[in-house]
């Protein structure tokens, strides 16, 4: 039985997926740790820890069900928290890379996420721990991570953003499509967003999921930075709470992304209401302009004065700026009607906005400097690197961002 809105069979698709649901699913759980524990014997066989053909007859077994004598090689010096660190960065790689075709349907580009995982004790640790990453298709880290958790709180930090930057979108587009703006609207669907007593209405659905998400996801995100907060090398309790988070946080992150996905497909712009708006000040919305494109005639702080004047004016008799303006000698002496005309207009006040716009495009379209960076690699965790000195963890610590997002590490063994 469906205890939260995003496994719910009332509200589990306006909050999720069923794609990244399936991702973080329990069974989807349980067959990533059976790959990673198949993934450390045939790592361990190829670097003779255990017999060399056991690392195949336990995959092979797997596929079936079926033990034999090689059972007792499964789970070879591994800790049970180190399999299931490797099976939850399986799962965030995949939900990395659905994240990421989300964000390039709203052609939005991402880079310098990374994963790391933690390690163990033992040259020959170090190895194993490198040919799992191979079997696993993660990255291989420098340091054992599973008391660091700054990598998990990254990631959810990282979707919080996302929710954050999402949640900003759609609160503007459900501000715009109230009767009293009427700028924007989501796509029309028959009955979608209709009320059962008001026929009229029209509510942005969307919108309104994608804001509730933004609010969960920045709330998760606090609870990777407590997760953070360990004890000693084995967490006691904090690590239990990214068992929430990480498959909450995914399943948010991906349902906000599809819902504003079909906002903004067909987002519906109403440029008469836009215009309308703009002018239902009389003008004073431009009274910056006005001023400062009266000041090479009349002298800044005088240009300054008059215009405070003129929009003081325009507020009281609810006339337009322009109008009281042409009524004002010592502007029209200076200033002809046309140029009045000109500077009170808002269509003219654009500033650089246009050029921010050109300049995001080219972003988007990766042909800023920045852009380009790799995605869909991991690392792994486990397996220790006793000598490596804390300059060089620093040192390798420094490189990360290089490899670009989903970049994930495994967990292994001791």
């Amino acid at each position: 039985m469906a205890v939260s809105a995003i496994d719910s069979r009332l509200f589990r698709n306006l909050f999720g997926t069923q794609e990244i649901r399936d991702v973080f699913s329990d069974e989807s759980y349980t067959q990533c740790m059976i790959e990673t524990e198949a993934a450390l014997a045939r790592a361990q066989s190829k670097t003779g820890v255990i017999p060399t053909e056991a690392g195949s007859t336990i995959t092979e077994s797997f596929r079936h069900v079926k033990l034999d004598d090689a059972a007792k090689y499964i789970h070879w010096g591994a800790t049970t928290q180190d399999i299931m660190d490797d099976a939850s960065m399986i799962q965030i790689k995949k939900g990395l890379q659905i994240v990421k075709r989300y964000l390039d349907e709203l052609d939005v580009d991402l880079e310098d996420l990374e994963l790391l995982l933690p390690l163990g004790l033992t040259t020959q640790g170090l190895r194993v721990r490198a040919q799992l990453a191979k079997e696993l298709g993660l990255e291989d880290p420098p340091i054992t991570w599973h008391v660091m958790r700054d990598n998990i709180a990254e990631i959810l930090n990282f979707l919080g953003l996302l929710g954050g930057t999402l949640g900003k979108i759609a609160y503007d587009i459900m501000i715009m499509s109230s009767n009293e703006l009427s700028e924007v609207s989501e796509p029309f669907v028959p009955h979608r967003g209709a009320s059962s007593t008001m026929p009229q209405k029209r509510n942005p659905i969307s919108s309104e999921v994608v804001l509730a998400a933004s609010k969960l996801l920045r709330a998760n995100a606090g609870l990777g930075l407590d997760a953070m907060v360990t004890d000693f090398e084995r967490a006691s309790g904090p690590w239990h709470l990214e068992w929430v988070a990480i498959p909450d946080s995914f399943t948010l992150a991906v349902g906000a992304l599809h819902q504003m996905s079909f906002a903004m497909s067909g987002l519906v712009v109403n440029q008469t209401s836009m215009l309308d708006n703009l002018n239902s000040s009389r003008g004073l919305i431009v009274g910056e302009a006005v001023m400062m494109g009266l000041a090479p005639y009349i002298g800044r702080q005088v240009a300054h004065d008059v215009v405070y004047s003129a929009c003081k004016e325009s507020i009281e008799t609810r006339s337009s700026l322009l109008d009281v303006l042409t009524e004002r000698n010592d502007v029209v002496d200076k200033v002809d009607r046309e140029t009045l005309t000109r500077l009170c207009n808002p269509t003219n006040y654009l500033g650089a906005s246009q050029l921010m716009v050109d300049d995001m495009l080219k972003v988007t379209k990766g042909s800023f400097p920045h852009q380009g960076k790799g995605y869909g690699n991991g690392n792994v965790n486990g397996y220790s690197n006793a000598g490596l000195t804390v300059a060089e963890a620093t040192k390798s610590n420094g490189a990360r961002g290089a490899n670009g997002i989903v970049n994930g590490t495994v967990n292994g063994v001791h």
